[in-house]
């Protein structure tokens, strides 16, 4: 099959078109067949300029004419994840401890900064994964690890406006009340935490998000979601801290809370509660309970058939997971920065 034509052929036609040249002279010149320069004309020129002159001659410009061409020509759907090699077993390791694909594309940056070819964008492991095209990923993923939200489309918000919920006597510190800290984030230690409701609302576990390093811990609620039961083991979980790690903990207005002051004795921990409908003062913990669902989809899980021990490996796999808001370093990368220097200060 002949060459393309080269931009420095398509600027010889625009002259010699100018000097209103034949076709035929004017392939002659190229060396090329007339039918070529002909369809080269017909199919590249200014169309507009063509009508507004009567001349498609005069519409013909080189450089337009080869980004027209270039638009036209069709792409192979064969990319370099397409390939076996080390780019590609290292994408799908990663995809299969569910990373994301931009996660994937900046830690390889950091990762291997020196080995160029290990370098891939985001969008490029997007059309692996998702193209039906040879050599694609889906064939080596499920659609659960290929997808993070498990779902094709989006879900529609909440109408606003929902009734507020009668008044909680119960209720402690207002969230407003938080230290600056916590709300800058400036240092760790300052959580957000929730209930992840199982199947049929008969079963639950609790998450518990820091917020400066977005460190998760999970934490199983085997009996029930009572208040007294939920206090117990997060009190448990909390206990296994250090003390720099216990500064606060923001919660939802949920009952389960209703023991919060037995809590804050156990832990010497003080909780705060958001305002009615208000998740997004637990923006970092409602982030990772949508997260979450990658591992337990939304009513197919009881919570009670799900050990400490399954959570713990669930919470290890998410904290190792690299994130966009901590430049692209892990949850558990960023702790252990703070706990080491810390010990490092700590007479």
């Amino acid at each position: 099959m002949a060459a393309r034509l080269s931009v420095a052929e398509r600027e010889e036609i625009a002259i010699r078109l100018d000097r209103n040249e034949s076709m035929r002279s004017i392939a002659r010149q190229l060396g090329r067949s007339p039918s070529t320069v002909s369809r080269e004309v017909k199919l590249n020129s200014l169309h507009a300029h063509a009508v507004r002159f009567g001349r498609p001659e005069m519409a013909y410009r080189a450089h337009t004419a080869d980004r027209a061409s270039a638009a036209r020509r069709p792409r192979s759907t064969r990319g370099r994840l397409s390939r076996p090699g080390p780019l590609r077993t290292e994408v799908v390791n990663r995809l299969r401890q569910r990373h994301s694909p931009r996660q994937i594309a900046r830690r390889l940056r950091q990762d291997f900064p020196e080995q160029r070819e290990m370098w891939v964008s985001h969008e490029t492991i997007y059309q692996a994964i998702y193209l039906q095209a040879r050599g694609n990923l889906r064939a080596e993923l499920t659609r659960q690890v290929a997808l993070r939200s498990g779902r094709a489309s989006r879900h529609r918000r909440p109408a606003a406006g929902a009734a507020i919920r009668s008044s909680r006597p119960w209720l402690g510190l207002n969230i407003s009340q938080r230290p600056a800290e916590a709300t800058a984030r400036a240092i760790p230690g300052h959580w957000e935490g929730d209930l992840v409701i199982g199947r049929n609302g008969s079963s639950a576990i609790a998450t518990l998000v820091e917020r400066a390093t977005r460190y998760l811990i999970l934490v199983a609620l085997p009996d029930s979601r009572v208040s007294e039961h939920v206090i117990s083991q997060l009190a448990t979980a909390m206990s296994r801290l250090p003390d720099t790690l216990r500064r606060s903990l923001t919660w939802d207005q949920g009952t389960e809370m209703a023991g919060h002051l037995d809590f804050t004795t156990a832990t010497d921990c003080p909780v705060y509660f958001c305002d009615p409908h208000s998740p997004w003062q637990r923006g970092s913990n409602e982030n990772t309970n949508g997260l979450l669902r990658q591992y337990y989809p939304k009513g197919s899980f009881d919570f009670r058939t799900i050990t400490q021990t399954d959570l713990d490996t669930t919470a290890t796999e998410m904290n190792n997971r690299p994130r966009e808001t901590l430049n692209w370093r892990t949850p558990t990368e960023k702790l252990n920065e703070f706990l080491t220097s810390t010990d490092a200060t700590t007479p």
